[in-house]
């Protein structure tokens, strides 16, 4: 995988050469060489290319893995503020709240902003079969972020216990059934 500095370093050898290349191309011209057309067309090629690798090295960002957080899949997205995950009903505790940190880094958006909303709410629900053949969501928790800020500090996180217990009992009725 490219990362950022290492790319920001290639950019800069880049235009450097693209500088070497751009004053061969004014000797050419001074000194009436042949090939000096094809050095012009060098040096805008190079120019270019530096400005991509230059652009590239801005545009990635790698963004973090949260220890203990689960695959989860987006249900629901308003594409502004509310968003909704499920995970398996296999989750535990320390797994939700892990989750729904890997969830709001993931998530985050600029483009959300103009929504008009400051913070982004995602909730996370899974379901749970109380008799055969009926499903029932049930949420979890939900964590709120700054939509302004990448990097928020002032994330909360509301994990709900109660219904953490009655994920508790419910997967252990299915395992004793």
């Amino acid at each position: 995988m490219f990362e950022p500095a290492q790319l920001l370093t290639d950019a800069q050898w880049s235009g450097i050469l693209t500088i070497v290349v751009a004053i061969l191309a004014v000797l050419g011209f001074v000194l009436k060489w042949g090939i000096r057309f094809r050095l012009v067309g060098i040096t805008g090629f190079m120019a270019v290319l530096t400005a991509g690798i230059f652009a590239l090295s801005l545009s990635i960002y790698t963004r973090p893995n949260i220890p203990g957080a689960l695959h989860y899949s987006r249900i629901f997205d308003t594409a502004s503020s509310q968003v909704v995950i499920v995970v398996p009903p296999t989750v535990t505790e320390p797994q939700v709240e892990a989750t729904l940190r890997q969830a709001a880094i993931d998530l985050y958006s600029p483009g959300r902003m103009t929504q008009g909303e400051p913070r982004l709410t995602i909730r996370l629900r899974t379901n749970v079969h109380p008799e055969p053949g009926v499903s029932e969501p049930l949420y979890l928790g939900e964590i709120q972020r700054s939509l302004a800020v990448r990097e928020d500090a002032n994330e909360t996180v509301q994990l709900y216990r109660d219904n953490l217990a009655k994920l508790a009992r419910s997967t252990a009725k299915e395992g004793q059934g």
